[in-house]
């Protein structure tokens, strides 16, 4: 295998600029790197010098040039061999490396966008990625041209009237929208606190879909509970906050099924979790008066999950989340998959102390978790009954 630069590594090193979204904003003509022969090698290995340089000019063809440097030699005399290798066009570089097609695509969404041309950096710094959109470019560019026409529209995204683009289209293209919009929109055109794709809606000023509260009347003496049913209500995040029910204790589970067999316990009720989200319980005030009882899984993001609760109700208490339960329960330990470190500063003493055995991996050499429905019911109704 020659030490020499070829013709393929050539176009490597070009292809290397593409693949990182750099060639279209090379200064051209651009200079290669090419490693020649020596002067020993010149006499060692002359045939070998000869065919190298045969196949370097017979590559240049392909969108190369090639500058030749003398060179004298004691035992060969004088000979030409290439010295220098360039690409003097974006032409060149996109047929030396296969991607003419590519590159006129590419023109063509650059003369598309001209009326945003707050967008064309966007399109120079990620070239492939606008290729890879190229399809769907149209529509896009349509969306921002009525969202910039209609600033925070307060209306749902099914409600954007453009031929072609429906509601299920601008949800899936949220990501490379938001970028597009961040662009072209004025400053108090932005929710700024709002991002992701979850917030676009906020983001943007439409209308998002309202957020909903599960929850459970856990005393078949309640007012609300209705015979015959397992008091199971769903209401919107206004509804519950102005609720104000007769209760004393708030437990909030993550799971489902212990959400609707979670036992009867007087003056109480129970609510079905969101995960880190708790945008639709802030808001409720109440909540601030009543006993607040978290039930997640043991494990790094359960008391990270307890932790943010605390953020909205620094009275929030652990349930469940003990070490006695998580011991009491080895043989339902699974592995946590993709767990955190971060430091907890809302968690109290014996919460840290085990939050640091799971995050530092003191219980078992690989992370662990102890998820809340692998928990005996029999110690859940125990753990209740201890309550009161």
């Amino acid at each position: 295998m020659t030490p020499w630069t070829t013709p393929d590594d050539l176009r490597t090193q070009v292809l290397r600029l593409w693949e990182r979204d750099e060639l279209l904003a090379a200064a051209l003509p651009l200079r290669l790197s090419l490693r020649a022969p020596s002067s020993s090698e010149l006499s060692e290995r002359f045939d070998e010098v000869r065919n190298w340089a045969a196949a370097l000019q017979q590559g240049s063809s392909k969108g190369y040039r090639l500058v030749q440097r003398e060179v004298r030699h004691r035992v060969i005399g004088q000979n030409s061999l290439p010295g220098e290798a360039w690409v003097d066009t974006l032409a060149d570089a996109l047929r030396l490396i296969g991607k003419v097609r590519e590159g006129r695509a590419f023109i063509a969404l650059l003369a598309e966008t001209q009326q945003h041309p707050t967008l064309l950096p966007w399109l120079q710094r990620q070239p492939r990625r606008a290729l890879a959109l190229a399809d769907e470019w149209s529509k896009l560019l349509a969306i921002v041209a009525w969202v910039e026409a209609h600033l925070r529209p307060g209306i749902y995204l099914r409600q954007v009237d453009l031929a072609g683009v429906h509601s299920k289209f601008i949800e899936a293209q949220r990501g490379v929208l938001a970028e597009l919009l961040d662009l072209v929109l004025p400053a108090d055109a932005i929710d700024a606190a709002s991002s992701g794709a979850a917030q676009f809606a906020r983001r943007y000023g439409f209308r998002d879909k309202p957020l909903r509260v599960r929850f459970r009347f856990l005393d078949p003496r309640h007012v609300a509970w209705v015979p015959g049913t397992d008091a199971d209500y769903t209401v919107s995040r206004q509804a519950f906050a102005a609720l104000n029910p007769a209760v004393e204790r708030v437990f909030i589970t993550e799971n489902e099924i212990n959400f609707l067999a979670f036992p009867v316990l007087a003056d109480s009720l129970v609510v079905f979790g969101a995960g880190y989200g708790f945008d639709a319980l802030g808001e409720a005030a109440w909540l601030q008066q009543r006993r607040l009882h978290y039930w997640g899984d043991i494990d790094t993001h359960g008391f990270a999950i307890l932790d943010q609760l605390r953020s909205h109700f620094a009275h929030a208490q652990s349930f469940l989340m003990d070490r006695a339960t998580l011991l009491a329960h080895r043989d339902q330990w699974v592995a946590e998959p993709q767990p955190t470190q971060r430091d907890l500063p809302r968690l109290n003493d014996d919460e840290c102390r085990l939050y640091d055995d799971l995050r530092w991996r003191r219980l078992r050499d690989e992370p662990l978790r102890l998820e809340q429905e692998r928990i005996a019911f029999g110690h859940v109704e125990q753990a209740v009954a201890a309550l009161l």
